[in-house]
């Protein structure tokens, strides 16, 4: 029995131990403590974006109508922190970290085959790396986010996110705890294979994070804007994956990047990537005939939605009404849509 005992015994330590440096993590990301620096600040990190997406819509809204706090601003807001801190980094996170071990450990034993030690793209540069790993979360998000809408009983707990009335860069992270869960699960296997799960990339997590909230915002501009900045990026990037560079090199790179985009992306940046004007179809509360299962399912790129005949974009969506079916009757507090999905009722 006294394997038996070590093993669980080792099960426990590993929780504990995740748990507990989970709960560090977060105590010294707020008190500014982290070792990263602020630029490797999750928490503020969040607030600087969302502060700075919510100044937009104040100082050039879209929906010029819509209230500045919209309805159910605060419930988004504590869903922000709650999806993007409570759960995910300390409670989805730390047991996830104990079910990786898990999993690797079982695949070594069986195949002989070190996952966690397996990274093919460990060699490449820097902005290869990122630029792989993004393209492929983002694909396979895409057709997570396809499922979502096209399995019943996953779409109960996605209607959460759809159930916001007043788009706001806030909406983006409303959704309910179990997607976190979904999307994980799915993205798990071939991000490893690939090495990408197994290490994060902050630099990916913020792009993200930042176009999410434009994609909810209650604001847009022109591809001119959005290629500078994308273009910009790119010279960042690069810059940062050859350290070898002198000053005159990287203010000619990032010169170089800034112009490509603002010549080059700017006319297809609108195809390239989501947009507010793209994703407030995804929330249309009426849908076209043909498309009962959703349309613009782009997370960051909006390529996959023209790649496989998704993307719809009717006409100027600025005013369309939101939500699905039946939403008057669903629940509209955090506890209530928390715990939506699990019952067989729907709405």
């Amino acid at each position: 029995m006294q394997p038996q005992t070590n093993s669980i015994m080792g099960i426990w330590n590993s929780i504990q131990a995740a748990y507990e440096g989970y709960a560090t993590y977060l105590w010294q990301e707020i008190t500014l403590k982290n070792e990263a620096g602020l630029w490797h600040n999750y928490f503020w990190m969040l607030l600087f974006v969302s502060v700075f997406f919510f100044g937009l819509e104040i100082i050039k809204p879209w929906r010029i109508n819509q209230p500045k706090f919209r309805k159910d601003f605060w419930l988004d807001f504590f869903y922000m922190f709650f999806n993007f801190f409570i759960f995910s980094l300390i409670i989805y996170n730390a047991a996830s970290s104990v079910v990786v071990e898990f999993v690797n450990n079982l695949i070594l034993k069986i195949s002989n085959f070190d996952l966690s030690a397996s990274n093919p793209l460990q060699y490449w540069p820097y902005w290869a790396l990122l630029l792989s790993g993004f393209l492929v979360r983002d694909f396979v998000q895409w057709w997570t986010h396809r499922l979502l809408h096209r399995s019943n009983r996953l779409w109960e707990f996605h209607k959460v996110h759809h159930s916001v009335v007043q788009m706001g860069f806030a909406a983006h992270l409303r959704y309910h705890w179990m997607e976190t869960i979904v999307y994980r699960t799915i993205e798990y296997i071939p991000l490893s294979l690939m090495g990408i799960g197994l290490y994060d990339f902050f630099i990916i997590h913020i792009f993200t994070l930042a176009w999410g909230h434009y994609n909810h915002a209650n604001f847009k501009v022109s591809g001119r804007v959005t290629g500078t900045i994308v273009g910009a990026l790119i010279g960042l990037l690069i810059v940062r994956s050859y350290p070898q560079f002198d000053s005159n090199s990287i203010l000619i790179t990032i010169a170089i990047s800034v112009l490509s985009g603002l010549i080059i992306l700017a006319p297809f940046m609108k195809k390239i990537f989501n947009s507010p004007e793209m994703h407030i179809w995804h929330h249309a509360a009426e849908l076209p005939a043909n498309r009962k299962y959703g349309i613009n399912f782009g997370i960051t790129l909006a390529i996959w939605d023209y790649i496989f005949k998704t993307a719809e974009i009717p006409h100027d969506g600025m005013d369309i009404k939101l939500g699905f079916e039946g939403l008057s009757a669903f629940p509209d507090g955090f506890i209530a849509q928390s715990t939506h999905g699990f019952s067989n009722k729907s709405y």
